[in-house]
């Protein structure tokens, strides 16, 4: 190999060198400055992981009037932050869901150490002393209590139960309403963030948990 050629050789080996790392700064750059302007919608292009459904966008639960079953306000914000599993229901609490009551309850319970940084809440346009309630057995097979209110207190013990209006009910889960199966994830700022339904395998639920778990401070 000639001189001449050799030097062009180093050249190009040096431009690459400077070129490349440059090269990748300003693509960066432009991809962040691109999502921030909201131009690339950085979920759609890479997609997701998740097993459940995305909700896009988000809900606020603190945009809605919610109250506790005794009638006073809450807000989720003033709240301590956690992971919520929100378990919506009718004015009849039958089968289909006691079954998901028990299901959220299971996955709950399955979380290990992560456990203490969940809660669920129990969401009805009725209060709990209000939705009828007459199943002969549970889940497990064991009798059912003889009201909503009772069951709540002895198979779901540490859940909350919250009234919102039928407006307002519409408005946070409207998958629910096509599919009362469904259930939804709430995150520690108030957002309903992704909902599942029971056809959802229990171990994929537990997955995104995890994930979304190790990967968040509260």
């Amino acid at each position: 190999m000639d001189a001449s050629k050799q030097t062009k050789n180093q050249r190009l080996i040096l431009l690459l060198i400077i070129g490349v790392p440059v090269a990748i700064i300003i693509a960066a750059s432009w991809l962040w400055m691109s999502v921030d302007r909201g131009d690339v919608d950085l979920v759609s292009v890479l997609g997701t992981s998740n097993n459940g459904r995305l909700l896009q966008p988000p809900r606020s639960l603190d945009e809605l009037s919610a109250s506790r079953d005794d009638g006073t306000p809450f807000s989720y914000s003033e709240s301590v932050p956690q992971w919520t599993f929100v378990i919506p229901g009718g004015s009849h609490c039958q089968n289909d869901c006691e079954q998901l009551l028990y299901l959220t309850r299971q996955i709950h319970q399955a979380m290990g150490k992560y456990l203490n940084r969940i809660r669920r809440m129990y969401v009805s346009t009725v209060g709990a002393t209000e939705t009828a309630f007459d199943l002969a057995a549970l889940s497990d097979d064991r009798p059912a209590p003889a009201d909503f209110q009772q069951y709540l207190e002895s198979e779901q013990r540490g859940m909350e139960a919250m009234v919102l209006s039928a407006d307002d009910f519409g408005i946070a889960f409207p998958e629910f309403l096509d599919n009362p199966a469904t259930w939804y994830l709430v995150d520690p700022q108030g957002w309903i963030m992704m909902s599942y339904n029971s056809e959802v395998p229990h171990k994929d639920v537990m997955a995104d948990l995890k994930f979304l778990l190790k990967n968040s401070s509260d």
